[in-house]
Formats: structure tokens, sequence, C-alpha cells
């Protein structure tokens, strides 16, 4: 969802987001049409609404301890037209479907816009960690300045990049980076990523994951 809601606010270049019907939003967030599938679709934003970002760093100086944590939220406020039907119009007088971004997820998606392929990531929404794996890339190799090493494990292993607590046992995990990988490589055929030969890490090169004709999306770069 985030990576939608950022797409939308830089093409309309504004913090407000808006949509004229729930059938729009469904179409724009790759849905079926229906009245379950909108209802999902709200309890979504809901979620996301009331989700807060942590991060930080801890600095050891010889003295102290130093400790600086920020948090932020992806929206300030939602508006979301609740009909029974996705091609219902809002009644007369009220406002369309409304999104507004926090200013600090807006200035960030603004300051550092990634380009991504959003029907990949409209595609790959129902397999989580393919996703998770194919945003990353999208940022990574974006970033990279030629060939680089990702190490799989460690304090600053691909692991841990992507909070995957569940496959921490090696063979495990890297049995699930293959599939996942596969199933990137069916959405972006030229990803430049692959295991490397003695399985200890990601290599990965400088690549655009934007494929000619597909539609152009963006992601803050926060959020990696």
């Amino acid at each position: 969802m985030p990576i939608f809601v950022a797409t939308l606010a830089v093409r309309q270049q504004s913090r407000t987001v808006t949509f004229t019907s729930a059938a729009d939003m469904l179409e724009t967030f790759g849905m079926q049409q229906g009245g379950s599938q909108y209802r999902r679709l709200v309890a979504v934003f809901q979620r996301i609404f009331g989700a807060t970002i942590f991060f930080g760093t801890d600095i050891q100086p010889e003295r102290a301890n130093v400790f600086h944590h920020a948090r932020f939220n992806f929206m300030s406020e939602a508006q979301i037209w609740c009909s029974r039907l996705p091609t219902d119009e809002p009644p007369p007088g009220k406002v369309e479907n409304m999104i507004v971004l926090s200013n600090e997820f807006y200035k960030e998606i603004m300051d550092h816009p990634i380009p991504t392929d959003l029907e990949a990531a409209k595609a790959l929404s129902s397999a989580p960690a393919a996703l998770d794996l194919y945003t990353w890339l999208t940022y990574r190799c974006f970033s990279a300045k030629g060939e680089e090493r990702v190490p799989l494990f460690g304090e600053f292993g691909l692991v841990n990049q992507l909070g995957i607590g569940a496959y921490a046992r090696p063979r495990k995990f890297r049995e699930q980076l293959e599939q996942w990988l596969s199933l990137v490589k069916a959405m972006w055929p030229a990803c430049p990523a692959r295991v490397s030969s003695d399985r200890g890490a990601l290599i990965v090169n400088r690549a655009n994951a934007i494929i000619s004709g597909r539609t152009l999306g963006y992601q803050g770069e926060a959020l990696l």
C-alpha cells in the first residue's frame, strides 16, 4: 500500500491523494471490482493509517552511549467513503476519497524518488516476501555503483535487511531466496541479482527496474 500511495503522490505532486470513486481505487491498486474487495482495501488503509515506523542508531563513544531514535507515520489524514458497490459515486456534496500523507513521508519520496515498476509490484502483491525482495532490489540496483556483494547473513546481511527472522537458518533461507528471485525475474527479466558461487552472498549490479511500456512508480528511500 505505501508503494502505491507514494506513486500517486508523486504523480499528483501533492501530499493529498484523491480518488473519484471506489472503482477507481480498486483499479489503481490492481484489485478485482467488488464490494468485498473494497471493504478489504478500506481495512488496509485503516491499518496503514495507524502504523508508526521507528528507526534509529546507537553510538558508543568512549564515555557514554548515545541513542538517536525517530519515528514517522505514513498518513496524517484519511477520508474514505464506504459504499456498498465499488461503482457507486459519493452522494452530492460529499468530498471524494482523500488521503493526506505525513510531511515526513511526502518529503522523503519527493527528495529521493526511486523508479520501480508498479505493474510488477501489483503482480507480486500476493507474494509478500518476493515483493519485499523486489522492492529492496529496486533500490539496491538503482543505487549500486557497479557489481557489489551483499552478504546473506551477519549484522548487515540480507536476512537482517529484509527482517526475515523465520528464515534465519542458512539452508532454509537460501532455498527461499532462490524461489523469490525466480518470481522477481519473471517480472523483471533483466534483474542482475544472483546468488554468489560460494552461496554466501547476493551479487547485485546497477540496473533500472522499469520495463518499457509499464506504469512508472516511485518509492521513498526511507522505506528500505
